[in-house]
């Protein structure tokens, strides 16, 4: 596994024997917007009128399945659900597919559709949901002191994750190595965080015992900061925990705070966004910040993009799900 490494890089091509090659596409929720309209068909129109293609399009691995369809991916076809980690377990689970020789190549991440009126009313009631309506724009503001809760998002976020000797052997284009993930869970509560970050810190330290990453490397981390007021101070803890003064060297990013939270895309698409940083070594920026709640003890890029520094550096990428589902991936640069 270390001298392997792991590369998200340009994409599978079609020498990649089906055998070896894997899917593993997570969704939160699955196709809610599907079955919810379809049962309004059912009331309104009868039982003849429902879709045949109802299951198919609100099961949860229907993603993975039919990426797996289109690519002919036969290793596996996966799909972890754990809210709004799943996507980044997603990630880790094809790293495993390859550490343990099942796959050479496997195509990986999450994607959530929820826009609707009973999630987005079931979320506000939850109170995890920002009712900042007069500005929606400004609604998602992860560290603020204003910061009420998330504004759901979609879409979905895929990376290629392939072993070092078959990405060489076929030139395909390095974006970064995979150093590995940390998994923990809470074992709190089924929807609050636990306030003092010590799920978090856990998955930290397990990613840390099972990779050679050292928190001198690290100089940026994707959070999750979903911008509920628990949420963004729980993490922020976790970090200083295990990174100690290292943290003050890692340029955090909230890209939820301009994407909003995709659920179980979110690993996918914040994967994307922590590749390209240290592929392009520019931090992306935190916006919304107009007072930054002074218990965040850690340098938010605020505004603008930063410049990363040269050499070797490495990243993180942190997801969090309802249930107490932490998931931490690390990547390094090539």
């Amino acid at each position: 596994w270390g001298d392997a490494g792991f590369t998200p890089n340009a994409g599978a091509d079609e020498s990649s024997a089906p055998e070896r090659l894997g899917s593993v596409i997570a969704s939160g929720i699955g196709g809610v917007i599907t079955l919810l309209d379809q049962y309004d068909v059912l009331k309104e129109k009868g039982v003849r009128r429902v879709s045949p293609h109802t299951v198919p399009m609100l099961m949860p691995n229907g993603p993975a399945a039919n990426v797996g369809l289109e690519v002919n991916a036969q290793a596996g076809v996966h799909t972890p659900v754990s809210a709004c980690a799943s996507g980044a377990e997603a990630i880790g689970y094809a790293v495993e597919m390859i550490r343990t020789g099942r796959a050479d190549v496997v195509v990986a991440g999450g994607t959530e559709a929820a826009i609707h009126p009973l999630p987005i009313a079931a979320f506000a009631n939850m109170m995890a949901m920002s009712k900042s309506n007069d500005e929606p724009e400004k609604a998602s503001r992860p560290y603020d002191t204003g910061r009420d809760g998330f504004v759901l998002g979609e879409g979905a976020g895929v990376v290629i994750l392939e072993s070092a000797e078959h990405a060489a052997a076929r030139g395909a284009k390095v974006y970064c190595e995979v150093l590995g993930q940390g998994l923990s869970a809470d074992a709190h509560h089924i929807a609050q965080p636990e306030p003092t970050g010590r799920g978090i810190a856990a998955a930290m330290q397990n990613l840390l015992d099972s990779s050679d990453l050292k928190p001198s490397e690290v100089v940026h981390l994707n959070a999750h900061a979903t911008s509920t007021p628990q949420g963004d101070l729980a993490e922020i803890k976790a970090l200083r925990k295990v990174l100690g003064d290292d943290l003050d060297h890692v340029a955090i990013s909230a890209t939820k705070s301009m994407t909003g939270h995709l659920l179980g895309g979110a690993g996918g698409i914040e994967t994307v966004a922590t590749v390209l940083a240290l592929h392009h070594r520019i931090a992306p920026p935190t916006i919304n910040i107009d007072e930054l709640d002074e218990a965040i003890d850690a340098d938010i890029v605020r505004g603008e993009p930063r410049v990363l520094p040269e050499g070797p550096i490495a990243a993180i990428n942190n997801s969090f799900g309802f249930g107490g589902h932490n998931v931490v991936l690390a990547f390094r640069s090539v």
